[in-house]
């Protein structure tokens, strides 16, 4: 799913520019049967073929498609596929809270895991490059591990301890984590679906399936050393938020779970926990960026209002 806000204006007018037109739908409608090329779908939407590449172009750019040029019997011809099933356009602001509430907020570094389970495919890197030897466990013990704003893991978790500060008797009305995740192949995969969970205090919050590991096109934040590599490039910004009535992700309901099952307050911090459980559908690891890596500027951020 594409993730749009309210908050990157300039993706919300890419996406809403190349849906514009009815040319343009038409090539995705037809994308949703398999992938084709150009000189294809020029034939079957009835427009010239430099036309048609026009149209593309645009797609492409929004990011609602995906490129790549294959040889051909006469050099070479680019072949397109869809590369989302769902758009979710986000125009509220989450972070705004009515007038007597109040909200505790903090973020934590990638690196600061306080517990850990992984296997290759895994690694860290940060500005400078990698930070450990790629595919070796025992380093993620590494002090240099706080260094870092991009982990991936093809199995197991990652654990933090957010400290919390609240105001004795405080009422908690919401519990809010949001991160930049993908999943985890082999350099990048667009199809290589992953069943991502989040716990809180060793509560089960609910799964989100992660339909790809991206790395079509840099991203914005990476710096050039890995821009001009094969890795992973960036991931999706996904909200986990826990009220008194529900669990949502992403403002979509996903579990029955509550505020009140979370005993926050027994405590003076709170348990996260993100990870690929070993009975998941789909085991497909995940990427994790810090405020430096991938498209969005934060780290892990938690986010608790209370009244």
């Amino acid at each position: 799913m594409l993730e749009l806000s309210i908050k990157q204006p300039e993706n919300l007018r890419k996406v809403a520019h190349a849906l514009s037109s009815d040319v343009r739908i038409k090539i995705i409608d037809h994308l949703n049967e398999g992938n084709l090329n150009v000189n294809q779908l020029a034939e079957i939407v009835d427009i010239p073929v430099s036309t048609a590449a026009s149209h593309i172009k645009v797609l492409e750019e929004a990011g609602l498609i995906l490129t790549e040029l294959r040889p051909a019997s006469r050099g070479a011809m680019k072949v397109c596929t869809r590369n989302f099933d769902d758009i979710h356009v986000k125009l509220n602001n989450m972070e705004s809270v009515l007038k007597n509430d109040k909200v505790f907020e903090t973020e934590m570094p990638i690196g600061q895991y306080v517990d850990f389970e992984v296997a290759p495919t895994c690694g860290m890197a940060n500005c400078d490059g990698m930070l450990i030897p790629e595919d070796e466990p025992v380093h993620f013990y590494n002090p240099n591990r706080s260094k870092a704003q991009l982990i991936w893991t093809r199995k197991g978790f990652f654990e933090y301890k957010f400290p919390i500060v609240l105001p004795q008797g405080a009422d908690i009305l919401s519990v809010q984590v949001s991160m930049e995740i993908c999943s985890e192949a082999p350099n990048h995969d667009p199809n290589w679906p992953s069943d991502i969970t989040v716990w809180l205090n060793s509560v089960d919050i609910g799964t989100w399936t992660s339909p790809g590991d991206y790395g079509d096109r840099p991203g914005e934040l990476n710096p050039s050393n890995w821009t001009e590599t094969t890795n992973t490039q960036y991931g999706t910004l996904k909200t986990w938020k826990v009220s008194k009535k529900t669990t949502l992700i992403d403002d979509f309901e996903l579990s029955n779970t509550t505020v009140h099952d979370l005993n926050i307050m027994d405590k003076n911090y709170l348990s996260f926990k993100i990870g690929i459980k070993n009975d998941a559908v789909h085991k497909g690891g995940m990427n994790l960026f810090g405020r430096e890596f991938g498209d969005y500027p934060q780290d892990i951020k938690l986010n608790i209002m209370y009244a």
